[in-house]
């Protein structure tokens, strides 16, 4: 029987670890897995949180009455790599992205999300920029994320990434910025004007 892990320093970081090992882990800090190995997550800051609810508003008063839900973090997304293979205890990626949008309610369950979100959003923070930009990229590509969002608070700019269901990689948009206006192929009708977000 495996062990209960109170303490993040218990966790060793050459190890591969799975799902039924992340469910023992009872510590205070917030991590992901990805492809086997535990990343620790950043506080985020003010200004990450001002547009991380701005958005997930606006993505629910969209979605109001249909039948998808938004999720922002802390929430659980197992994926599955590759899509098809679910089964749980051998999974090793857990993510918990800034917000995603579910409209397979097949895909829930009491522990979160069991498979790729149609919509998926990540907002920079300092630090975390390599990892949304490559291996999450990666990781959502591989596990069929219909669409990917990258927020960069910073440089204030959006980078869209929509998957080409005949080849599973991801096309990317032209950089969106404070000027444009979001719109998204798997929520028909939605779309944001960045500058209020941005201005957040």
């Amino acid at each position: 029987m495996m062990a209960i892990i109170t303490d993040i320093n218990q966790l060793d970081a050459n190890a591969h670890y799975t799902y039924a090992d992340y469910l023992l882990w009872q510590f205070r800090e917030r991590v992901e897995l990805l492809r086997g190995h535990f990343q620790q997550m950043a506080a985020p800051n003010v200004r990450h949180q001002r547009i991380s609810s701005e958005i997930a508003r606006k993505l629910g008063n969209h979605l109001e009455g249909r039948n998808c839900d938004v999720f922002a973090a802390p929430f659980d997304v197992r994926l599955p790599l590759p899509p098809h293979r679910i089964k749980t205890d051998k999974i090793d990626t857990v993510v918990q992205p800034d917000i995603c949008v579910i409209c397979d309610p097949s895909k829930l369950d009491e522990r979160g999300c069991i498979g790729a979100p149609e919509l998926v959003v990540e907002i920079l923070s300092p630090g975390n920029s390599k990892r949304e930009m490559k291996d999450k990229l990666n990781l959502y590509e591989s596990a069929g994320v219909l669409v990917y969002w990258v927020i960069d608070p910073e440089h204030e700019i959006v980078l869209t990434y929509t998957l080409d269901q005949n080849t599973g990689v991801f096309v990317s948009g032209r950089p969106l910025t404070d000027e444009d206006t979001l719109k998204s192929v798997v929520l028909a009708g939605f779309s944001m004007e960045l500058n209020p977000i941005f201005k957040k």
